[in-house]
């Protein structure tokens, strides 16, 4: 599938609520869930102002996955970005239509090309142990599994641990 990336921008707010809102489900199998906060219309709408405004300062940087047709497949974030020790963190994630179909691992690749050279030397993201397709999402593009935490946590009934990755630029 022939997709990019691309900045978040006001006029994205609405698309992007009906994408987490249909994907909700989906996933909070995988990651922790965000809240009932976060579906609120009102409250995604100061969210999505935050994140505009991290992202003009640089601390973050908000991407969005589109097909040719301009249609949200996913996001993908590098975010509390560490500028004294050049560090960004990794978010990313893929609406459930769009699943296995290297739509993630496309991105990334994105991702990576576009932030090299904007003084990140150092991307860190963390997966869950259930989340298999993200660890070999991480690995293909490079990211080294740095560890796995001791500490578990329950999710969705399963008890789960954080795998940490680093991908140095």
């Amino acid at each position: 599938m022939n997709i990019f990336i691309e900045k978040l921008h006001v006029a994205d707010e609405e698309n992007l609520f009906n994408f987490e809102l249909e994907n909700r489900t989906f996933f909070e199998e995988m990651i922790p869930t965000r809240g009932d906060n976060f579906y609120n219309p009102e409250n995604f709408k100061k969210i999505h102002k935050t994140l505009l405004e991290e992202q003009v300062n640089d601390d973050s940087y908000f991407y969005l996955i589109k097909n040719r047709e301009g249609l949200i497949l996913g996001r993908i974030n590098l975010v509390d970005i560490e500028k004294s020790d050049k560090i960004g963190y990794l978010g990313y994630r893929v609406g459930q239509a769009y699943t296995g179909k290297g739509i993630a691992n496309t991105a990334l690749k994105l991702l990576i090309e576009t932030v090299t050279g904007k003084d990140i030397k150092q991307i860190k993201a963390k997966t869950t142990t259930n989340n298999i397709a993200s660890q070999r999402v991480l690995e293909k593009n490079g990211f080294e599994r740095i560890e796995t935490s001791s500490e578990e946590f329950e999710m969705n009934g399963q008890m789960l641990k954080f795998v940490y990755y680093i991908l140095k630029i």
